[in-house]
This record gives C-alpha cells, sequence and structure tokens, in this order.
C-alpha cells in the first residue's frame, strides 16, 4: 500500500513539473511566434496588398477594441504615403474544410472599397481547397463595395471554387467579418493616423 502512495506522490509531482515547463515554455515562445508571424505571414501580404506605401505597416499598426465588445480588439495595419493614409488591412478567419482560412483584407479609406485580400495561413487541402490562395479567386474582391464582399450565393459578387465550396465560404466569411469591423469602425480609423 505504501508503495502505492509513494508512486502516486512521484507522479504527481512529474506531471506538475511537466505542466510547469510546458506553461512557462508557451508564455515564453508567445511573442516569439507572434514575431514570426508578423515578419514572416503577414509582413509579405501587406506588401503584396500596400504597392503605394512609404511607411512600415507592422511598425505603425494599432490595436483597435471593436465596437460593443469590452474584450475584443483588432489590429490595424496602415497604409501611409506622404503622411496621408490611402489603405488600412485586418486579418479574420473563417471556417474551412481543415480548420480556419486566415485572410488580410485591405480597404481603400478614400473609397471604403476593398483593395483586396491574402490568405495568409490555411490547413485546407493542397491543390483543392488551397486554390483560395490563387490570384483567380482572390482578385475577385479587389475594388468590391463592403455589401459586395460576399458569395454570390449570398447576394455578393464572389464566384465559389468548384471543388473547394468550404474554403471558399470560410475565405468569404473572414472578408465579410473584416468589412463589418471596417465599417464600425472606420471613422475611428481615419482619425487615428
Amino acid at each position: 500500500m505504501m508503495e502505492i502512495v509513494r508512486m502516486v506522490v512521484v507522479l504527481s509531482v512529474i506531471t506538475g513539473l511537466a505542466g510547469f515547463v510546458l506553461s512557462g515554455l508557451k508564455v515564453w515562445t508567445t511573442p516569439i511566434i507572434e514575431e514570426q508571424v508578423l515578419t514572416n505571414v503577414q509582413g509579405p501580404a501587406l506588401k503584396q496588398l500596400f504597392l503605394e506605401s512609404t511607411n512600415d505597416p507592422i511598425a505603425d499598426r494599432k490595436k483597435m477594441p471593436l465596437p460593443g465588445s469590452d474584450d475584443k480588439s483588432v489590429m490595424i495595419f496602415p497604409s501611409i504615403k506622404d503622411g496621408k493614409l490611402l489603405a488600412v488591412a485586418m486579418e479574420a478567419g473563417g471556417k474551412g474544410y481543415g480548420g480556419d482560412v486566415n485572410v488580410l483584407v485591405g480597404f481603400d479609406v478614400a473609397s471604403d472599397k476593398l483593395l483586396g485580400i491574402r490568405i495568409t495561413t490555411h490547413k485546407e487541402t493542397p491543390g483543392i481547397g488551397s486554390r483560395v490562395e490563387a490570384p483567380a479567386f482572390t482578385k475577385q474582391f479587389k475594388g468590391l463595395a463592403l455589401e459586395k464582399a460576399a458569395l454570390k450565393k449570398d447576394g455578393g459578387g464572389i464566384d465559389v471554387i468548384s471543388g473547394a465550396t468550404f474554403s471558399s465560404i470560410g475565405a468569404a466569411d473572414a472578408v465579410k467579418q473584416t468589412a463589418g469591423w471596417y465599417a464600425s469602425l472606420k471613422d475611428s480609423i481615419k482619425t487615428s493616423w
């Protein structure tokens, strides 16, 4: 009986120590991972969206609280040329077939239309769902009014990719979500930079 108690105590100490080490590693690596995502994922996508910008959108980014929510906020990346705000970008995720399809969406602040989109991360099937990254899909969003940033079946202007319906829906949902954020924050955004 005493040996069983000793084994339980030893296993409890080992698992407690392992849990403590893992939580410490998570806290220590989270800022490093976020910096790598900014530099290697969002940075190149922002450069493709903001062709005219003379600023560093990552360095100039701001976190803004979402209206009607006390604890939720969105990161906004600005495109500035000669001291004038040209566009902003926000990222959201939509449920695809293999998981979230994360989309960086650019908005032209002068016309309040979509500047374009870039898929940042996804876990969709290569060659099928991954086609949401292709220009044939992403170019459909360029110049769209906010209310048209949805699939045609939902009254928008976007065609679904044949064979990649869930991936298309996930990307379109992410764009629709950021369009709602932009619409509710555009006055604050235009006065922030």
